[in-house]
């Protein structure tokens, strides 16, 4: 029987997560829409005492050529980094989208996402809670990765990334270039526009999964090597979840991770190696009864059977984009009238964002303290 976590509840924080009712839904029928433009779409602030900062990195793997496009002939990453950082209010909050940024994400959010609205948002005008260019605070913390889903880019888990770092860690979101919605590179090279879309807009086949999943753990690995970093703990949705489980067996400077809703076979049914062997670090495993299918619940029990460190763990009346920053903006999306409570629900469940972003933060937090400190 899995476990279910539920927000607001202490056992959560000590990560003695309980099996509770499913929480009752929130927000307004579709409908109801308000006259006029709708006001910007809104992040939940930080729960950390820190202020966080950002920075943004632009690393090239000279030694990879890009799976999707192999004119650019270098492997391409963009990195945010997260941390925390001195207070201060001369510091810009940092956009979740830039404009160049959010014109594609216009035309190739609804493509991948199709309960999303094509007209009617503006999706430039959301900030998040980071500084952009704020200074770090000196002193050494623990480091944690971050690995989007398929189809979306790192800025839709800004929230939760922003969340851990304002409670002390240094948060690196990385993007996956060719499978994210849209990348933003602060140069031009051949192969590719200053802005990249997509080259996937639907369900990937079976060589295609492949290709994500291995670029992806070559990507995370290359952000280790280049950075020098030891240690570290990562964390991932669906096929980012994939990626830094099968990461965390093949790379013992992870010594933590966790996937949230990610399969962990290929799509022709064979395990991973990770699930396959098992691990002997921390693993999460933690999904919602709105996703979970068979084949989840296969290839997690083949992990599962091995024993070890591993924790499953289930968010109840959630859906599986409820571990990404669409917690929070789905339900402002179907308040203003641009979506029905089917592509409500379809996204992130019937659940209230006061219920499911307080506990998602709560689970990822509990979790990396108890496994690699702060």
């Amino acid at each position: 029987m899995t476990p279910s976590f539920t927000p607001g509840r202490r056992s959560l924080v000590k990560g003695a997560v309980a099996a509770a009712a499913a929480v009752l839904s929130g927000g307004t029928p579709a409908g109801a829409a308000p006259h006029g433009t709708p006001p910007p779409l809104r992040l939940p602030a930080p729960s950390g005492p820190h202020t966080v900062g950002a920075r943004t990195l632009y690393l090239v793997d000279s030694s990879r050529t890009d799976p999707w496009e192999p004119r650019i002939g270098v492997r391409e990453l963009m990195v945010t980094v997260l941390e925390p950082a001195a207070a201060g209010g001369r510091f810009p909050r940092a956009p979740q989208l830039t404009p160049a940024a959010a014109a594609e994400f216009t035309t190739y959010g609804p493509l991948i996402h199709p309960p999303l609205p094509a007209t009617g948002v503006d999706w430039a005008a959301t900030l998040t809670h980071a500084r952009a260019g704020a200074p770090r605070l000196p002193g050494r913390r623990p480091t944690l990765l971050y690995s989007p889903g398929g189809g979306d880019a790192r800025t839709m888990g800004s929230a939760f990334a922003v969340d851990l770092a304002s409670h002390g860690w240094t948060v690196l979101t990385v993007d996956h270039p060719g499978d994210a919605s849209e990348v933003e590179f602060p140069c031009d090279r051949p192969g590719r526009g200053r802005v990249r879309p997509t080259t996937l807009l639907g369900p990937p086949d079976a060589a295609t999964f492949r290709t994500m999943l291995d670029t992806r753990v070559a990507d995370l690995r290359f952000v280790l090597d280049v950075l020098g970093l030891e240690r570290v703990g990562a964390y991932g949705h669906s096929a980012g979840g994939t990626a830094v489980a099968q990461a965390l067996h093949e790379d013992r400077r992870i010594a933590a991770a966790a996937n949230l809703e990610g399969y962990l076979d290929l799509m022709d049914g064979q395990p991973l190696p990770v699930a396959r062997y098992g691990t002997d670090r921390p693993l999460l495993l933690a999904g919602t009864d709105g996703f979970r299918d068979a084949r989840l619940d296969r290839s997690w029990e083949t992990l599962l059977r091995h024993g070890g460190p591993v924790t499953r763990r289930q968010l109840d009346d959630a859906h599986h984009w409820v571990f990404t920053d669409y917690a929070a903006l789905v339900p402002q999306l179907h308040h203003a009238g641009l979506m029905t409570a089917a592509g409500r629900t379809a996204m992130v469940g019937r659940a209230a964002p006061r219920v499911t972003v307080p506990a998602v933060r709560a689970l990822l937090r509990s979790f990396f303290a108890a496994h690699l400190g702060r």
